[in-house]
């Protein structure tokens, strides 16, 4: 299904359509207020994620309210509430607690970037019986059997299953099929969950021989144990799964200072740190050219007017999955809120549970589709892929809402 059915003109709020329903007659009470939190990191190594996460959902809750609020609700406009997760699960977890404890009329939320921090902010959640929505790819977000718990992304362990063969016939395709495989990760969840699939089988699987495997612990001090194994290993595909930007600039100009950038070691990565708009102001664009980037959104296509009136109102070079997926996310509320008629929690939970849309909204999201399993997990997720050409992410694939053709870095 074609993101397109969103409408390819998002540059006004009326494109964003919900499925409204019927709206209340004059004489009615005045309008709840749609109360939705962010919870993310806005200080610490992750900041940056943080920061993307606020504009996306601020731009959205704008555009919600200036198409009229919740219309079953009279106009009931929808408040954001933000908080910080700081750099640790505890720092998440403190912050969560007072959200929820603070914020008594809260609706829902969405967060908490890390999956780390997701996993233990959604204990409290869940206790809550407050409905989350959450970009976070760990397996285990959705496998304690929750119930308001809402993963829009594609699950760790499925990214990494479903890369690998893409990546290959990318490879065959540009007369350059790989050999040899090494990966790099950090031993947060979602790098993790991610690699597992490879790590037990699926380079294997593919005819990969696996040169070189490492995990270290985020934010790296200094990249040169990580390079120097890769130089010595020198394979034809390269893995490096980070979450800190800090981590990609070290990496990626020492792989330069030893003379495997600039695509001499093709490498793929995964999540949003190496699409950050940060990263041109940090590190030389040319050292992160032909960089592929295993994302769950992007603007494709059929969102670039919307992309585009991002970049216009926040002044961020684009807009990437960060933005997007909080951006949408708000829009899912405001939805489920239509479908409720109401503003309370649990009723908004059980209208995200009934969800089954191929248009409108479900536009925003990968795959184009909004439903989601018993476990919490969004049916028909899919993966894109960005890639680094001319000094900025574009997206490759899938080729329906492709920007650019993908382009096989040179060995």
């Amino acid at each position: 299904m074609l993101r397109r059915r969103v409408l390819k003109s998002i540059g006004g709020v009326a494109g964003a359509t919900l499925i409204y329903g019927a709206g209340i007659g004059r004489g009615h009470a005045a309008a709840p207020e749609l109360v939705v939190a962010l919870l993310a990191p806005l200080s610490g190594p992750w900041a940056q994620q943080g920061r993307l996460m606020q504009l996306g959902a601020k731009m959205a809750v704008d555009d919600i309210n200036a198409a009229g609020g919740i219309k079953s609700l009279n106009g009931a406009k929808m408040r954001l509430i933000v908080a910080d997760a700081g750099e640790s699960t505890e720092t998440a977890v403190s912050a969560a607690q007072r959200l929820i404890a603070d914020n008594p009329d809260l609706s829902g939320g969405t967060g908490a970037w890390l999956s780390s921090f997701t996993i233990a902010v959604t204990e409290v959640t869940e206790r809550a019986h407050l409905p989350w929505l959450t970009v976070s790819a760990a397996d285990a977000i959705t496998n304690r059997g929750y119930k308001y718990i809402f993963q829009t992304t594609y699950p760790g362990s499925l990214q990494g299953a479903a890369v690998v063969p893409a990546l290959v016939k990318l490879g065959e395709v540009a007369g350059k099929p790989p050999k040899t495989v090494g990966i790099i990760t950090d031993n947060t969840a979602s790098p993790m969950a991610f690699a597992k699939p490879m790590r037990e089988g699926g380079f294997a699987k593919m005819g990969l021989e696996v040169v070189l495997d490492m995990t270290y612990t985020p934010p790296l001090a200094d990249a040169t144990p990580l390079v120097e194994r890769v130089r010595r290993a020198h394979p034809d595909l390269l893995f490096f799964v980070p979450t800190a930007v800090s981590d990609d600039k070290l990496f990626f100009e020492k792989m330069e200072e030893f003379h495997l950038g600039g695509g001499r070691v093709p490498v793929v990565s995964q999540g949003s740190s190496l699409t950050d708009a940060q990263l041109p102001k940090l590190i030389d664009p040319k050292l992160l050219e032909g960089v592929m980037v295993i994302v769950m959104d992007w603007p494709g296509k059929d969102l670039q007017d919307l992309a585009k009136r991002f970049e216009s109102q926040t002044g961020q070079p684009w807009m990437g999955q960060d933005s997007l997926v909080t951006y949408g996310d708000m829009w899912v509320f405001a939805q489920a809120a239509e479908m409720a008629k109401s503003t309370d929690r649990e009723k908004i939970a059980d209208a995200i549970r009934q969800m089954d849309l191929s248009n409108g909204i479900a536009g925003f999201y990968a795959g184009n589709h909004l439903q989601f399993d018993a476990a919490g997990r969004r049916d028909g997720a899919g993966i894109m892929v960005t890639q680094w050409q001319g000094g900025a992410p574009v997206a490759v694939y899938p080729t329906d809402d492709a920007v650019a053709k993908p382009i096989w870095p040179k060995q």
